[in-house]
């Protein structure tokens, strides 16, 4: 996918690319690829900063509402350095068709900021997020457009946007943000939801391809909040996973950590920094082979997590993945491109597919919403029933559908969601 921005890979292009494959599919009319190829509404705007050593710096914004014919739009913020509106675009479409396939009641949005964190001091990004608020204000909402935390943002910003949020407005909105944290609004399990969300449909992918997850070896990608839960929850299943990767802020390049004998996610969050790069001094001392940042994919597993970012398994490291590896989880957005698809597919490698593998945050964040919007709270573990039974239901859907008329399970997938979003579009008389 070629970028219209001149930076190569572009997402919302193969965004688009699977959209128009599952149109095809489902023989939609004109008006309805016209509307949902492209997002309703989107922002763009400019936020002043005025930087610790006494200059002002100039941060660039935007918030993309793909559609909301289901319910409310819901999407992350994402701080990031190479951000993209075009990026940001996909995302929002995606998430579209992830709130779609797990059957809640909202739409696609996504928003972010062009920054880098790291370089960025607290008072810093608490400036950008207050920026952020004040130009979108009058767009977002409950009952309008609901943002989350996403790539380098956390519970803390989005404590910062809410109190943002509720001073502009003067009054309590606490279900205008989720993602927030626990006694100020958060759910319970909210930090564990997406991780877990990949591993509850794993299992269900694994009883399908008659594979004990005792008997699994699993190799991860990345080591954020979605892998160090999706570790977790593999390894309590009986699985091993033998190893995660994360980016190295010192030398910009990231690193693969490995040990057959299977990871300890509380031992390497012991020597991991505030953005989840992991210290490799420390990391040998404790039997971890380091390795390049691409190993992961060509480790000898049965299962391959992708939980880091978009266009990450392609057509040119596809061929690289070991013979033994049955499945991939997407746990990330958008880790396969369309031609490493085809590659996945010529091997017979079972694709669970991203909007469907994660769609445990946003299934968590609605529940939070839920939960804000009534001002009564449930025990964690009813949170984490909850979701396991949407995860659950949908993975199955999902299934029945691809078996029924024999489609690859992203296809299958895009069928439900696309099929409910164009029901509901003109259900409005919209088109």
């Amino acid at each position: 996918m070629r970028s219209t921005e001149g930076k190569g890979f572009n997402a919302f292009a193969m965004a688009q690319a699977q959209f128009d494959k599952v149109a095809d599919i489902l023989k939609l009319d004109q008006p309805a690829r016209d509307f949902l190829r492209v997002p309703m509404r989107e922002f763009h705007f400019s936020i002043p900063v005025r930087m610790d050593d006494g200059t002002v710096k100039v941060f660039r914004g935007f918030r993309v509402q793909h559609n909301d014919a289901r319910g409310p739009n819901k999407g992350g913020i994402r701080f990031h350095p190479q951000e993209t509106v075009d990026t940001v675009r996909a995302l929002a479409m995606w998430m579209t068709w992830k709130c779609s396939v797990v059957d809640i009641p909202l739409g696609g949005g996504k928003g972010g900021v062009i920054c880098d964190p790291h370089n960025l001091s607290e008072r810093e990004q608490e400036q950008i997020c207050r920026g952020w608020i004040r130009n979108m204000a009058r767009n977002v909402g409950p009952v309008q457009d609901v943002p989350a935390p996403d790539v380098m943002t956390s519970p803390k910003h989005m404590l910062w946007m809410l109190d943002e949020y509720e001073t502009i407005h003067g009054h309590k909105a606490p279900g205008f943000i989720t993602g927030k944290p626990v006694g100020m609004g958060g759910s319970l399990g909210r930090t564990e939801a997406t991780g877990y969300g990949v591993v509850f449909t794993v299992r269900e992918a694994l009883k399908e391809l008659k594979l004990k997850p005792a008997d699994c070896v699993a190799a991860m990608q990345g080591f954020g909040n979605v892998s160090q839960y999706a570790v977790r929850l593999f390894q309590q299943l009986g699985g091993r996973v033998v190893c995660v990767s994360s980016w190295d802020q010192k030398d910009q390049r990231s690193y693969t950590f490995r040990k057959l004998t299977g990871v300890d996610p509380d031992q390497l969050l012991g020597i991991t920094d505030r953005f989840g790069g992991i210290d490799k001094g420390r990391a040998k001392d404790l039997g971890y082979e380091i390795l390049p940042g691409d190993a992961w994919i060509e480790q000898e597993a049965d299962v391959l997590f992708p939980c880091a970012l978009e266009n990450q398994v392609t057509a040119a490291n596809a061929p690289r993945i070991h013979k033994r590896v049955r499945l991939v989880a997407e746990g990330a957005n958008g880790p396969t491109t369309p031609e490493a698809d085809q590659v996945l597919s010529q091997r017979g490698i079972f694709v669970i597919p991203d909007f469907l593998a994660n769609a445990g945050g946003v299934t968590c964040s609605y529940f939070e919403q839920v939960q804000c919007n009534m001002n009564y709270f449930w025990e964690k573990d009813e949170v984490l029933g909850k979701l396991d039974v949407q995860m659950t239901s949908a993975y199955l859907a999902v299934s029945e559908c691809a078996r029924k008329q024999k489609l690859a399970m992203r296809d299958a997938a895009y069928v439900i969601a696309v099929r409910r979003v164009v029901e509901a579009c003109r259900q409005r008389g919209w088109f």
